[in-house]
């Protein structure tokens, strides 16, 4: 039996890191893709490996084209064929109204959570793609509930980013369904990851749990299980398929 190869985008925290650990305990070879923390990176490797699984961690800056296309040239030679991508990096940058943003701070969020995005899942498809020698696969990217609530106040920017996400599951799942390459999103809520931080705002998922309908924010294991199922078998009939994570916000 081939081995299911696995890339996480971004693997080294949060979602990412979650998704990354339950794929190995599911019998994933993963490729754990980081930006600058590699004390991170190894510790989800070591967790993987110390368990029995395979992985290995990279270095890639997946809004450059060139970065992007090292880290799947180096899962081809050292896990094998690809099956699976899950588009998890973005970035968020200090909340602000749009009327206080300039073109850099847009175009560096669109860099990473659109342009990285494309071209890993170009990548992805020129080894999955029926036509092109592949055995099929599927992608899933992980998208937010702030494309359809737009973050007023606080990150439009990074809202039209994952808006442009949702653009690129329809169009691509439509695209390539007939290549045996399911692309399918998971739209996240207000998870309890490090983002926040990011933000200048790390207490916003417990300040904003009175929002939420379940009254809490969500744990980035609970998006993980979303994507796992989105990746396995269980969904064969899905491409082009939305879950929202989000406690019903």
């Amino acid at each position: 039996m081939p081995e299911n190869v696995l890339i996480v985008t971004g693997a080294s925290r949060g979602i990412g890191a979650a998704t990354a650990l339950l794929a190995a305990e599911r019998g994933y070879h993963v490729c754990i893709n980081y930006l600058h923390n590699r004390s991170a990176a190894d510790r989800i490797l070591a967790s993987i490996e110390s368990a029995g699984g395979r992985a290995i961690a990279v270095q890639a800056d997946v809004s450059m084209e060139a970065d992007a296309v090292r880290l799947f040239e180096t899962v081809d030679r050292e896990l094998g064929p690809l099956r699976a991508l899950v588009n998890n990096a973005g970035i968020l940058e200090r909340q602000m109204p749009v009327v206080q943003m300039d073109a850099g701070r847009v175009a560096r969020v669109f860099a990473t959570n659109v342009i990285g995005a494309f071209m890993c899942a170009r990548e992805a498809v020129k080894r999955m793609a029926t036509s092109r020698g592949g055995a099929g696969g599927t992608i899933v990217n992980i998208a937010s509930r702030a494309a359809q609530l737009g973050a007023p106040g606080e990150y439009v920017d990074y809202a039209a980013s994952k808006a442009a996400l949702d653009a690129l599951t329809i169009g691509l799942a439509r695209e390539v369904a007939g290549d045996g390459v399911r692309v399918n999103s998971v739209r996240a809520g207000i998870i309890v990851t490090d983002i926040h931080r990011s933000g200048g705002d790390p207490g916003r998922p417990e300040r904003l749990a009175s929002t939420i309908p379940m009254k809490r924010p969500g744990e980035a294991i609970e998006v993980a299980r979303a994507v796992l199922w989105l990746l396995s078998d269980e969904a064969s009939y899905c491409t082009g398929t939305f879950i929202d994570v989000a406690g019903g916000r």
